[in-house]
């Protein structure tokens, strides 16, 4: 018999990255889907992590829109009453440091880095998608902080999002619209039922839409859940100058209109007080703040103008039901020349239903091509979605976004208003072409 030497086998040890971009590369990386529901595996990585909790309470906001603008108005009125707040949000526009603030700051590339380190130790050889791993690494920058109040929003849904491993001491559903179908149904009364997903036995949840689907409220029944809404547990008015507000428990007036574009910020800022009065006992806010809150509330990319040759306005709306609010916007936004409109949709995203609701405010479309960003839509597939609402006459097919920007800003003239809108990555292309081509 022949006696073979042993094979020695040498496994290539692959170091960790050692910046922001490096880790951000490697845990986009780590997972096969860019998307997959589900709470078992983030929760089992949550669990050897220690079960970081975020903060002594926390908020969970979720819903189709309003959320991004819902966490700022909370934030801002919070910490105008002096308690230490994060909040943890995505998607981001320019850095990936916007989607963990504590006391409205980004956290550092370092904090990020050492909590993307500290999850990768403790999941071994559990798959993490991009967004768990950047959920998890957010509860550890948190809980660091010794935060009064964590305000999480949901990434996608609720009920699957790994943002719902940590149980919500006040709930706030924005509205509920059909978006993400794919993942969450097709109808409103399923996304309804998966948003509902983020109340807990016992506490309070606040619907800030007037019309709600039955599923908010069967899930509320079913889970113990104390639903509040518009209309029935609270209500507001609004006048030229100012608003009031009222619940069962208190009543505000005079209240400055806040700083956020369009008539749907009231609803969400309406929302948020009520959710506050929820937070009372412990964190009390009194006038001053709010009104503080709702002068001094900021937001990128949501009805965010600049001005060039031609005034321009940066919106990420890119869902009909955002859409549609941001027509209605327009409609209150005297423009002297012509509106054009520069958009840049992913795939998911793209709908006729998105074009119908905004086409009559627009008189000349720049439709980006995005495929080489990763699920973007080209301009070829915008166009035939929305050849049945736009004349061909009124399109121009563009390249990359920076050829779209530029066609829009030479066609423009002084009373025009070019309009940007779509995805997180259309505006913040946007944000970038004009910094770098300032007049």
């Amino acid at each position: 018999m022949i006696s073979w030497p042993p094979v020695l086998v040498f496994c290539a040890i692959v170091p960790l990255p050692s910046d922001l971009t490096g880790w951000l590369a490697y845990i986009a990386a780590q997972h096969p889907q860019n998307i997959e529901l589900g709470l078992t595996r983030v929760r089992q990585v949550w669990q050897a992590l220690g079960t970081p909790a975020p903060a002594r309470q926390v908020i969970t906001i979720a819903g189709t829109n309003g959320k991004g603008s819902s966490v700022a108005l909370l934030q801002a009125i919070l910490q105008a009453a002096g308690y230490r707040v994060g909040a943890y949000t995505s998607p981001h526009l320019l850095r990936y440091n916007e989607r963990v603030a504590i006391l409205g700051q980004p956290v550092t590339d370092a904090a990020l880095c050492a909590a993307f380190a500290a999850v990768e130790q403790a999941r071994d050889a559990t798959p993490l998608t991009y967004f768990e791993y950047g959920t998890l690494a957010a509860l550890v920058v948190l809980q660091q902080h010794q935060l009064d109040i964590a305000l999480l929003e949901v990434g996608l849904g609720g009920r699957l999002d790994a943002v719902n491993i940590i149980d919500a001491d006040v709930a706030l559903i924005t509205g509920i619209g059909l978006d993400h179908t794919d993942w969450l149904g097709d109808t409103l009364e399923a996304i309804g039922a998966e948003k509902a997903g983020i109340m807990r036995q016992g506490r309070l949840v606040v619907y800030a839409a007037p019309q709600m689907p039955e599923s908010i409220a069967t899930t509320a029944r079913q889970v113990g859940a104390e639903l509040l809404r518009l209309g029935h547990d609270y209500r507001y008015q609004v006048t030229a100058q100012d608003w009031s507000w009222q619940s069962t428990e208190l009543h505000r007036r005079a209240l400055p209109l806040p700083n956020l574009r369009g008539s749907i910020q009231l609803q969400n800022a309406a929302a948020v007080l009520r959710v506050l009065t929820c937070l009372h006992d412990r964190y009390p806010v009194d006038q001053q703040a709010i009104r503080q809150g709702l002068l001094t509330v900021r937001i990128p990319g949501r009805f965010e103008i600049q001005q060039r040759r031609a005034r321009w306005i940066l919106d990420v709306a890119h869902n009909p039901q955002a859409v549609a609010g941001l027509a209605d916007q327009l409609g209150d936004y005297f423009v002297a020349g012509q509106v054009r409109a520069v958009v840049g949709l992913l795939q998911d995203k793209v709908s006729t239903d998105l074009f119908q609701a905004i086409a009559q405010r627009i008189d000349h479309w720049y439709l980006l091509d995005l495929s080489a960003t990763a699920r973007g839509a080209s301009a070829d597939c915008l166009q035939q979605t929305a050849q049945s609402v736009i004349p061909a006459e009124s399109v121009t097919l563009c390249g990359e976004p920076a050829t779209g920007f530029a066609l829009a800003d030479q066609h423009s003239e002084p009373d025009d208003l070019v309009l940007v809108f779509g995805s997180f990555v259309t505006v913040a292309a946007a944000q970038g072409w004009l910094q770098q081509n300032q007049i």
